[in-house]
């Protein structure tokens, strides 16, 4: 009996030694592996146009400053919904706050706020003509970009341009190294969207809206560059 329980003691250390030393056990290091990277691009037209319309309003009573936000912003959201449409011009509203204002004894004298509303679409024309009727707010900003659907269209051509390259560039550095070619260890793909050079802007944005009234304000869109960029490793075999 106690023979049968040294034995097994025996086993049992052996087995917890042997699982020790597995882990001790540092694997090798790939050899001949590299890691590169590579690009491609597809240039195109914007075709998203975002109007940034806003007002700012002061008075002593933070109630007041309030009051004249609310009925800026519902008038030219009355406005601007007479003519939206889904894709083409989509309207919400954005920021809505007040803060208040303090006169040299560090106590406050007067309340300001700021209201902003947003026209965004595809119908450049039908956008910018609805900015030149709404009287309540001013254009803070105009920017550019592209639609869900343009970016859709190209990212794809990218990524295939991205992707022969990369094989490409493989393929040229295993020979290079002397190898007869590689095998794909792991790979990351991303995109991302740039503007070349300054983006467009509208002259005059912050300007007046009275001067724009009845009238389409003037814009124009550049071009993007829609970038996938491919990432990874190979085995050189």
């Amino acid at each position: 009996m106690k023979t049968t329980t040294k034995l097994i003691a025996a086993s049992a250390f052996l087995v917890c030694a042997g699982a020790g030393f597995a882990q001790t056990v540092v694997a090798a290091e790939p050899r001949n592996v590299v890691q590169l990277s590579a690009s491609g691009t597809v240039e195109v037209q914007q075709d998203l146009l975002v109007l940034q319309l806003a007002t700012t309003k002061e008075a002593s009573d933070a109630a007041a400053v309030q009051s004249q936000l609310k009925q800026a912003l519902d008038t030219a959201l009355a406005e601007a919904k007479r003519n939206a449409q889904p894709g083409q011009l989509d309207v919400r509203t954005g920021p809505f706050g007040l803060h208040p204002r303090y006169g040299k004894d560090g106590k406050i004298n007067g309340w300001q706020g700021r209201a902003e509303l947003v026209l965004e679409g595809r119908d450049f024309a039908r956008i910018t003509a609805t900015a030149g009727k709404i009287q309540t707010l001013t254009i803070s900003q105009v920017s550019f970009g592209l639609s869900r659907e343009a970016r859709a269209r190209v990212e794809g051509e990218a990524q295939t341009q991205a992707i022969e390259e990369f094989k490409a560039r493989a393929s040229d550095l295993a020979k290079g190294f002397g190898f007869s070619g590689y095998s794909l260890r792991e790979v990351a793909v991303n995109s991302n969207e740039m503007v070349p050079g300054p983006r467009p802007r509208m002259m005059a944005a912050e300007a007046k809206m009275g001067s724009f009234a009845d009238a389409p304000v003037p814009v124009e869109a550049g071009k993007a560059q829609v970038i996938v960029n491919v990432s990874g490793s190979v085995q050189m075999r």
